[in-house]
C-alpha cells in the first residue's frame, strides 16, 4: 500500500491520459483546460519536453504570452533544433511587439526546416 502522506493518486498512466486529454482540449479550443491538465504532469515530469511544448502552445492560444515565451524557451534550451518551437516563439514575440527577436526565430525555424510557412515568415527576400 502506498504511503498516503503526499500521495496524490497520480501515476505515470494518469499523466499520459492527462497529456492526451490536454491535446484534445487544445484542439477543441480550450487552452486553459489544457494548461490545468498539464500543470501536474509537468510538476511530476519537469524534463518532459513534449508536455512543455504542449503547455506552451496552450499558453499561446490563451494569450498568456509571458508563460508561453518561458515554456518555448525551455523547450529550445533542450532541443535547439526544434523548428516548430522557434517558429512558435517567434509568433509569441511578434504578438508582444518584439519584431527583432521574432525575426531571429522565424529565420532559425526556416533554416532548420524549409516548411513554406516558416520560409514565408522568415522573409529572407526582404532587406530588413
Amino acid at each position: 500500500m502506498p504511503e498516503t502522506s503526499g500521495w496524490t493518486g497520480r501515476t505515470p498512466e494518469t499523466h499520459v491520459i492527462d497529456f492526451r486529454a490536454a491535446e484534445r482540449l487544445l484542439a477543441a479550443r480550450d487552452p486553459r483546460g489544457a494548461v490545468k491538465l498539464l500543470d501536474p504532469v509537468i510538476a511530476a515530469h519537469p524534463e518532459n519536453t513534449a508536455a512543455r511544448l504542449l503547455r506552451a502552445r496552450a499558453f499561446f492560444a490563451a494569450a498568456q504570452l509571458r508563460p508561453a515565451e518561458l515554456e518555448f524557451t525551455i523547450v529550445l534550451e533542450r532541443e535547439p533544433d526544434n523548428a516548430f518551437a522557434h517558429y512558435a516563439l517567434a509568433r509569441t514575440y511578434e504578438r508582444q511587439s518584439r519584431p527583432d527577436q521574432a525575426k531571429r526565430h522565424f529565420r532559425l525555424a526556416a533554416a532548420l526546416d524549409p516548411n513554406p510557412r516558416y520560409l514565408e515568415a522568415a522573409r529572407f527576400d526582404s532587406q530588413s
